[in-house]
């Protein structure tokens, strides 16, 4: 199949993303929600006309609450700012009853100290994950010795996840500088959902991979066998991740303000964790195999 003869020109655009992925956290880093970072978060609504965000940005500026204005719909604004009083949220009603009647619809609150651990077992459950989808993939193909060991499909995978969890961060974090876009709990869970569909979309194509080396009559090269396995899995996996992204694109643009974040996370991990499967991880295995046969010839 073309994506086995072709395989290194996607390496290079996988490297390209992975790299410019890097780079954007490097230079501008992500900029973390108030789960992470602690502070408040207030989502009002006027019953009337919406009043400017400039002034109500002027009559929260003595408050000194570092707060940053966020219209959501046709008549509401979001607040994120540090963490506040009982008095300091008195005096924000006041200001937001300057301009008419509102209503609360949101408020929440997370200290520092309650951020930094969120923080930490965020970073410590993707790690885990990990982990345990490739002692799942090592356990699985566990009877697979030729020509490709066990323990290197594990190997591929874990170069796939990965790849498949820097893009969707290096997209936040390009979007995080330019547009303002915060990552929290949220933005974790879905690099935990986009891990898990990514590799369930990786173990098709392996397995399909495996049976073939064990159907084959005969005695056909790998990187044959592995083409032909991407070609039967491939209508599956496109139709999958479609049916999937069509529904999370309309939830990013008709669900609330508090999902549209965690749809678009998913979209790009989606949309990455798609293609690592069918470009990535298996064309990987047979450079993997050609390497092998490379160093038996030279012996």
């Amino acid at each position: 199949m073309f994506v086995v003869k072709y395989r290194k020109i996607f390496y290079s655009l996988s490297a390209i993303l992975v790299i410019g992925s890097f780079l954007a956290m490097g230079f501008w880093g992500l900029k973390p929600g108030i789960d992470f970072k602690g502070g408040s978060i207030i989502e009002i609504e006027y019953t009337g006309i919406r009043p400017e965000q400039a002034k109500l940005s002027d009559l929260l500026a003595p408050l000194a609450l570092d707060a940053s204005i966020r219209a959501t719909g046709d008549k509401g604004y979001i607040i994120r700012m540090k963490d506040i009083t009982n008095d300091q949220k008195n005096s924000l009603n006041s200001v937001f009853g300057t301009f008419g009647t509102s209503t609360e619809k949101r408020f929440d609150s997370v200290g520092p100290l309650l951020g930094s651990e969120a923080l930490r077992k965020s970073a410590v459950s993707i790690v885990l994950v990990i982990f345990a989808i490739v002692l799942f993939i090592a356990f699985a193909f566990r009877k697979v010795s030729e020509p490709i060991s066990s323990w290197k499909y594990g190997i591929v995978a874990i170069v796939a996840l990965v790849h498949d969890i820097i893009i969707p961060t290096g997209a936040f974090a390009i979007l995080g500088y330019f547009a303002g876009y915060e990552v929290d709990t949220l933005f974790v869970t879905a690099l935990l959902v986009v891990l898990g569909f990514s590799v369930h979309d990786t173990i098709v194509v392996f397995d399909r991979v495996r049976e073939n080396l064990r159907l084959a009559n005969t005695k056909k090269p790998y990187d044959q066998i592995v083409g032909e396995s991407i070609s039967q899995t491939f209508i599956r996996s496109i139709n999958t991740s479609m049916t999937t992204i069509l529904a999370l694109i309309v939830l990013y643009f008709v669900g609330g303000e508090s999902t549209q974040h965690f749809a678009l996370a998913l979209i790009i991990g989606i949309i990455a964790g798609t293609y690592s499967s069918i470009f990535l991880g298996s064309p990987l295995l047979v450079t993997i195999w050609k390497w092998q046969e490379g160093r038996k010839g030279r012996k």
